[in-house]
This record gives C-alpha cells, structure tokens and sequence, in this order.
C-alpha cells in the first residue's frame, strides 16, 4: 500500500509539473506598459513626477484617449507645453530598479518651438541624477547624457532625420559600462560610462516640448 501511494504521489507530482500556468510569463521581470488598460486623465500609480528647479511638477503628465496612439487608444502624454531651456519635464516609474537592463519607448512629436521630441532615463537616482538618450527633431539628431546634480553632460551624439509625423522608436541597453542607443531598431551610439551604476528607469522632456509616449517596455539583464 505504501509502495502504491507513492507512485501515485510521484505521478500526480509529474502531471503537475507539465501543465502549463495560464498568464505567467516566461520572463517575470519583463514590465510593459501600453496604457490602454488606464483611464484617461488619469497617471498610473506606479509612475512618479519628478520637480523642476523651482519646485514646480515635472511637467503635466497624463494618459490621453487619441486616435494617434500607436497601439490601442491610449497614450502617455506630457503636455506641459512651456518652460525654459533648462527645465527637465521627469516621470519616473517605481519598480523599475537595476543596474543591466534594457528598455524602450515608442514617442511622438506633437509640438514645441524651444525644444522638441524626448526619450529614456535610466540608472536613475533621482529626478536629478540619472542617465539620458533622447531624440530631438528640431536638431534633428539623437544624445546620450549623464545628469548629474540637474546639469546635463554630453556624452555621444548621432545626426539624422526626424520624421515628425510618425512614431519612432528609443531604446537603450546597459550592461555594466557599456550603454548601446537605437533609434527605430538601428545602432546609433555606443559608448563606456561608468558615472552611473542603477537606478529606476523613466521618461523625459525638456522646455516647451509636448510629446506622447506609447509601448513603454523595461527588461532587467544579468
């Protein structure tokens, strides 16, 4: 008897372990937001709006229902279309800590005549001190900077065409000093930096630039 409950304990133990769960990623760690699952209006919990200098929110951030998304109906939208040329519109998104890591955003270009476009944070200890690859269509090239203390630091920079009628895709991937940029699936930058080791990752605007951003997705690395 005891011998047959135990092969049925084993067998039960082996038909468990072959069913698959029904919704659990492979990759646990993966986070993706799309923002269609959050009402209009309204800012997910998770993310955090940072501070200009003069103790003002980091820009006005929130989701938006339009037509223009890039998947689904809804957008991530910063719409705080003034300020001046040093005033850094940050969000940052809680749970998001890590040293290697890859992440990418979908951004739109909608308006700004000081500034314009926008792009990724990451390594991010504050909404003063992070890392930052954005894409500007007025200078019509993609940067890479260090932030320290709220002032930036050029580290790379990569000349091309923006496109200001469609969506572009930033993405950024950071493995120990290494932090590889592309713009639209294509390799732009690649360089060392070893200012910052972890941090949250995040969205960014600077000035008067009003942008939407879509498809945020962060991948923690080994």
């Amino acid at each position: 008897m005891l011998k047959m409950a135990h092969l049925r304990i084993l067998l039960l133990t082996a038909l468990t372990a072959a069913i698959p769960v029904v919704g659990l990623s492979l990759d646990s760690a993966t986070r993706t937001w799309t923002f269609d699952d959050a009402p209009p209006e309204s800012l997910p919990p998770e993310f955090q709006v940072g501070t200009l200098f003069d103790g003002r929110p980091a820009g006005e951030w929130k989701i938006l229902q339009t037509e223009t998304a890039k998947t689904g109906a809804h957008v991530l939208g910063q719409l705080m279309g003034k300020g001046a040329e040093h005033a850094y519109k940050v969000l940052l998104t809680q749970g998001t800590t890590a040293t290697n890591l890859d992440v990418q955003v979908s951004f739109l270009p909608i308006s700004g005549k000081a500034d314009m476009g926008g792009g990724l944070i990451w390594r991010t200890a504050d909404d003063r001190n992070y890392y930052l690859a954005r894409a500007n269509p007025l200078e019509q090239n993609i940067r890479i900077y260090r932030v320290v203390k709220g002032v930036r630091h050029m580290l790379n920079n990569f000349d091309l065409t923006i496109d200001v009628r469609h969506w572009h895709t930033l993405r950024v991937v950071n493995r120990g000093c290494r932090i590889e940029v592309f713009y639209d699936e294509k390799r732009v930058i690649d360089l060392c930096d070893n200012t910052f080791t972890h941090g949250q990752v995040g969205l960014w605007t600077k000035s008067d630039a009003v942008t939407y951003f879509d498809d945020l997705r962060f991948q923690p690395l080994k």
